[in-house]
């Protein structure tokens, strides 16, 4: 099942209100995901997983990478022939 990892960098102080934009996006959809806010170099984690990959590189470069207060992502997609070794 297509995975994406996305780690955003936010403005200072802004975490909360990008989740919760995260979490308005993403309900209405039959996308899974899990979101928390982090310690470390990136302020976000955020993991999806859809049945359709191409949905899934639609939602993180029209609507998460375009949240405002957002300064960078970085997305890393499952390689799905190894998630059974």
């Amino acid at each position: 099942m297509p995975t994406a990892y996305v780690l955003l960098n936010s403005d200072l102080g802004s975490d909360e209100s990008i989740i919760a934009e995260v979490k308005q996006i993403l309900a209405d959809g039959d996308i899974k995901y899990e979101v928390q806010g982090v310690y470390g170099v990136y302020d976000i984690v955020l993991k999806l997983t859809s049945d359709d990959a191409e949905k899934l590189r639609g939602i993180i470069t029209n609507k998460i990478r375009k949240i405002n207060k957002v300064q960078s992502t970085l997305t890393m997609m499952v390689i799905e022939e190894q998630e059974n070794l």
